[in-house]
């Protein structure tokens, strides 16, 4: 089978819309539909509906779907695999959300690119669903995550933990002061998201919600506005007089583990990533 079948599958299940899916490929839109039929040739069976301006999967092709993305991050490692150079003799695949990679993750991925030139990183920003599915099919090495999977198959260590605290730009700020405020919701996972919905019932509907911290924060230094952000992102940003912390609300503590399978044949991978990550906490203390 034409992998390029696969990929423009995948393109059309994201876009919803062939005309879209054909810019995305630099196809025409009469090419991405005839991808589509020779695909369903192939499996013998209709992957979409295809109604005007609805495109939908089928149950079959949202069976698909797992295996299509599967099928494309296999092909991927093994390329960049075969690739490597005699000098790059070890792999390392890491993988988090969003806001692990604003916290914490750049910081040791930046020492392994400077420090170890003969280890080859193939580093992703991916759902938390995609993490679990990828580490239990054993193509990625470890993720960071917050709310770390609950699977027999899978290792879990905590890494870090750091303090959430609401900062704004405005000095002295009144949080019930919706105007003033311009509350950004950072999503920072399941225990916080439960905790805010709790206890701070006071601050008003924020007028930006994002799962990523430096949205938040590029947000809060362009135009202000008020966001919980992690110590180490904030605390910069609050010597400079750029940003405050609010006193008159809570903070939060937050916890980073590490998870990778607990069969993973290359422990040394492991170790290595692990002991970088570990060695960016122990410099942070």
């Amino acid at each position: 089978m034409d992998i390029e079948l696969i990929k423009t599958f995948i393109e059309v299940k994201n876009c919803r819309h062939f005309g879209k899916a054909a810019e995305h490929l630099y196809l025409t839109q009469a090419a991405v539909s005839a991808r589509i039929r020779h695909l369903e040739q192939y499996f013998g069976v209709e992957l979409f509906t295809r109604t005007r301006n609805n495109i939908q999967l089928t149950p079959s092709g949202e069976r698909l779907v797992s295996y299509a993305e599967s099928l494309l991050q296999t092909l991927s490692m093994a390329k960049q695999d075969v690739a490597l150079s005699a000098e790059q003799v070890t792999q390392l695949s890491i993988a988090g959300t969003p806001n692990t990679w604003d916290t914490y993750i750049h910081d040791a991925i930046s020492k392994i690119y400077a420090i170890q030139p003969e280890i080859s990183l193939v580093a992703e920003i991916l759902a938390r669903e995609q993490i679990t599915r990828q580490l239990l099919e054993r193509s990625l090495d470890v993720a960071i995550l917050f709310d770390p999977p609950k699977v027999e198959e899978l290792k879990i260590e905590h890494l870090h933990t750091f303090e959430l605290m609401l900062v704004s730009t405005i000095k002295d700020l009144d949080v019930t002061n919706s105007a003033s405020m311009r509350y950004i919701m950072v999503d920072w996972g399941t225990s916080f998201n439960a905790w805010h919905a709790k206890e701070l019932k006071k601050l008003p509907a924020p007028n930006v919600r994002t799962s990523t911290a430096r949205i938040a924060l590029d947000l809060m230094l362009k135009c202000g506005g008020s966001a919980y952000l992690p110590d180490v992102l904030a605390l910069p940003f609050i010597e400079q007089e750029q940003l405050y912390q609010v006193s008159s609300v809570p903070t939060f503590k937050r916890n980073v583990y590490i998870a990778f399978h607990q069969d993973n044949e290359n422990a040394e991978k492991l170790d290595a990533i692990k002991h970088y990550l570990k060695q960016g906490e122990t410099e942070k203390n």
